[in-house]
């Protein structure tokens, strides 16, 4: 079992509270930091409700200093560490120019020796994207094109791609990333979600909502990927399977039955001292033993 550390970049933004929850993160076994994407969230009266938090607001999100940009974030930690991996959970791509994201995320892939991991998302909050100036009411088959846009930069000394919403003839994208490729993990729960990560995910993480079965939950998205995957030709053990919900080795024993690959965790501690004796703790007593599952 892999264990990461989810809304990494919201719990600790400060320059001086990242480097130290990444190192302490790193130095406790954890393989991944996750951080959220967030632009510009709405707060006026009829904003579009959250619907990750029952009462429909992000603010347990910027509560510690707001939401960083993830590849920021992400490539000021990589120069403090050596071996953990880099995660987005999840980035908005349809919010995003795709040549420009594939040339920022290869860059931060190269220079962090090819430790990125992107998860992606088409995002629920049509506010956010008025304000970045992209379309909302097509952002699914925007996102279809997107990840086939990048992956076409990425895997080619010279791209070309041409869809609906993306084009371009016989153009470079320097560096590459440093494998070749950056993993792409979809997150969702929704059919079309369920689609994409059969038919494009490294990974997948299934968005278990406020008031719903944790459990019950997995077993039904996760089968309908296999199923899905395995409809396509895809080898559906080829899929990764990353979620929350367990901090116990009977937790993880429990997780790995359903077929998960990777844990994450929030960091409860508020300050560094704190925050490095509850991650210390926790690599001891639940990344050790967890680790053959």
């Amino acid at each position: 079992m892999k264990w990461g550390i989810v809304f990494a970049s919201t719990s600790f933004p400060e320059p001086d509270r990242a480097i130290a929850m990444a190192q302490a993160a790193e130095a406790a076994g954890f393989e991944s930091l996750w951080c959220p994407e967030h632009v510009v969230v709405a707060v006026g009266e009829g904003a579009t409700p959250y619907s990750g938090s029952i009462d429909g607001k992000m603010d347990r999100l910027w509560k510690r200093g707001g939401i960083p940009d993830p590849l920021v974030w992400l490539a000021f930690v990589a120069s403090q560490t050596s071996t953990i991996s880099l995660g987005t959970n999840v980035v908005i791509l349809p919010e995003h120019q795709p040549a420009v994201f594939a040339k920022s995320a290869a860059t931060l892939d190269s220079m962090s020796g090819g430790r990125v991991q992107l998860g992606l998302g088409v995002g629920e909050m049509p506010e956010e994207y008025e304000a970045v100036g992209m379309s909302y009411t097509d952002r699914g088959k925007r996102m279809d094109e997107y990840i086939e846009a990048l992956r076409a930069l990425w895997q080619n000394d010279v791209a070309t791609y041409h869809g609906e919403h993306v084009h371009f003839t016989e153009v470079r994208c320097d560096p590459s990333p440093a494998h070749g490729m950056i993993p792409l993990h979809i997150g969702g729960a929704s059919p079309a979600a369920i689609r994409r990560a059969a038919k494009y995910g490294d990974g997948y993480f299934p968005w278990v909502g406020p008031g719903l079965e944790l459990h019950a939950t997995l077993r039904t998205v996760i089968g309908d990927v296999r199923s899905e995957a395995e409809r396509l030709g895809r080898d559906p053990d080829a899929i990764e399977y990353t979620v929350g919900g367990a901090r116990t080795i009977a937790e993880a024993e429990a997780m790995a039955a359903l077929g998960v690959d990777r844990l994450t965790i929030a960091v409860r501690a508020k300050d560094i001292s704190e925050m490095r004796d509850e991650l210390a703790e926790f690599g001891e007593h639940v990344i050790a033993p967890t680790r053959d599952l």
